[in-house]
């Protein structure tokens, strides 16, 4: 039998004989980090072992050394450990074939003085789907970098993904910042990389030129036939969506001949971000960002990018159950979960929890820096106190315990929930144990108690709350969460709490600094306005 410390060992193991074999990184250096997979479950390494991304992404335009004294501040108030940020093909190449990585550079500096982790995020080709990102001498050469044509001949104003040329300059500006994070980031400060930024066209399909019309007409590659089992041409294998699975190929086959390229100078973790379609319907083709890594095209996304190493999901949705639904989607065997953007607004914290315990290896609110931007109504009216607080309680709980919750997650179950828009109950079972959150509740009494008056706790009727936990052993879990109650019990037959110990990790060992009993435990177990991390242990009477 592997112990949770040993499963750990095997993940790192892997990923240290994986690296070996490529023959990157220089002797002494640190190790690369690494995304690796083990019976559907996901760990980013780095450093060689895992790690959770208690991210933040900031504003589009913050990309700048001038920019960056808004952002550090507003990282450390909510405890984050990395930042997102967009590095832009025109900053880099502003004019063709000169290269200024300036800012990179300072941003690696700054980065390490502030002990933050990177995730860079190209803006390149698409940024929202726009061009807007690339150089002016790419802007305003349509002939060189054409635009996709709309059914009438007309120019859209997305840029075509079936352009070589547009690709090759691309590719190549890219390549440009990974060789310079390979000669000058042998630490490893960014962790990872998205080429691209929420790809595809709104409004138009797919290109409607001659050469997007001749592919059309063609049958569907041979490798998306095998992956999705359909056969012929687009129109006969996708039916009303082949407009939009054909746009989605060659604009995944685009970004990952990018990603493939960009991995030969340093292969960091790459991934895609989408912006999304409905949760549940089958878009519609002219309503989506057509081409994009959507949850209902991941296979065709699978099949054209290789190189890519996960698909991750931005989420604006405020609608609790559409949320969870999106969770659900993007936690799949093969694809790692993160959510690389949600709204910062204070009723999205609560799905941290949620995803947490689907699994996933990062997780990052929009917008979090003091440049005095909001994407109101998509996210917060502004970064005030209440809003950075109900962040920062979630990020405070796991940050000394991240590499630990990190290491679990890897090898055991866990689960997670958000306290859903209708107040209701939420449960599990997880081996002989059933787990159950319930919302708006003091710490002291029960809710059914008549001849008790209280008033309604203050956060009753609010959108936050929400708990996670990891299974530690057969009758042992991990537990972390806010205004919440949390109880244990049987999932048949009779059991019961045995014990409720806080504290923390050493070493990756569990060291307990008091146990919860009496008016703690009577009630459940109430996490409210704090950062806790408790560890309950289960058991049977004899």
């Amino acid at each position: 039998m592997i112990t949770l410390l040993g499963r750990a060992a095997v993940l790192a193991a892997a990923a240290a004989a994986a690296l070996a074999a490529a023959g990157a990184g220089a002797q002494g250096a640190a190790p690369l980090p690494r995304l690796v997979s083990q019976s559907g479950r996901h760990a980013l390494l780095v450093d060689g072992a895992p790690f959770l991304m208690l991210g933040a992404q900031v504003n589009n335009s913050s990309n700048y050394a001038a920019a960056l004294p808004e952002v550090w501040p507003v990282l450390d108030r909510i405890h984050a450990n990395t930042i997102e940020i967009p590095i832009a093909w025109q900053q880099v190449e502003p004019r063709e074939g000169q290269f200024d990585l300036s800012f990179l550079q300072t941003l690696l500096d700054q980065a390490r003085a502030h002990d933050k982790r990177v995730v860079l995020l190209w803006f390149g080709t698409w940024k929202n789907t726009s061009p807007g990102y690339t150089p002016d001498w790419v802007k305003l050469d349509n002939r060189r970098f054409p635009r996709m044509k709309t059914r009438d001949g007309k120019d859209h104003g997305v840029l075509t993904p079936l352009s070589q040329a547009t690709l090759a300059a691309d590719r190549r500006a890219f390549v440009k910042v990974m060789e310079y994070l390979r000669d000058h980031d042998q630490q490893h400060t960014v962790v990872m990389v998205q080429p691209e930024n929420e790809t595809g066209s709104y409004r138009n399909p797919r290109d409607y030129g001659a050469e997007g019309n001749r592919l059309f007409a063609q049958p569907i590659p041979a490798v998306l036939a095998k992956r999705t089992g359909k056969r012929g041409t687009w129109a006969q294998a996708f039916g009303a969506q082949a407009d939009r699975a054909f746009n989605t190929w060659y604009v995944a086959s685009y970004v990952n001949a990018i990603a493939e390229a960009g991995k030969k100078a340093k292969p960091l973790p790459m991934y895609v971000n989408a912006a999304l379609a409905g949760p549940s319907n089958v878009p519609d083709p002219d309503g989506v960002a057509s081409g994009g890594p959507q949850q209902d095209v991941l296979d065709i996304w699978k099949a054209a990018a290789p190189s890519i190493d996960f698909a991750a999901p931005d989420i604006y949705d405020r609608k609790s159950a559409n949320v969870i639904q999106y969770l659900d989607k993007y936690a799949r065997p093969d694809n790692a979960l993160m959510v690389p953007e949600i709204g910062n607004a204070r009723e999205f914290a609560r799905f941290f929890y949620a995803a947490l315990g689907r699994g996933a290896i990062g997780y990052a609110p929009f917008g979090m820096d003091a440049t005095g931007y909001f994407n109101f109504p998509l996210g917060a009216k502004s970064l005030d106190p209440a809003t950075l607080d109900a962040i920062a309680l979630p990020y405070a709980t796991l940050a000394p315990i991240a590499r630990d919750w990190a290491r679990i997650a890897a090898s055991r179950p866990t689960w997670g929930a958000a306290k859903p828009d209708d107040g209701a109950a939420v449960s599990t079972t997880l081996g002989a144990w059933k787990i159950a959150a319930t919302w708006g509740e003091w710490q002291f009494g029960m809710r059914e108690w008549t001849w008790l008056k209280a008033d309604p706790a203050p956060w009753a009727n609010e959108p936050v709350g929400g708990v996670a936990v990891a299974q530690l052993s057969d009758d042992e879990f991990l537990l972390v969460g806010d205004h919440a109650r949390v109880t244990f019990s049987a999932a048949s037959g009779e059991g019961m709490v045995v014990r409720v110990e806080e504290g923390g990790f050493k070493a990756g060992k569990w060291v307990m600094s008091r146990v919860w009993n009496g008016d703690q435990t009577d009630y459940g177990i109430n996490l409210v306005d704090r950062p806790q991390v408790l560890k309950v242990k289960m058991g049977r009477y004899r």
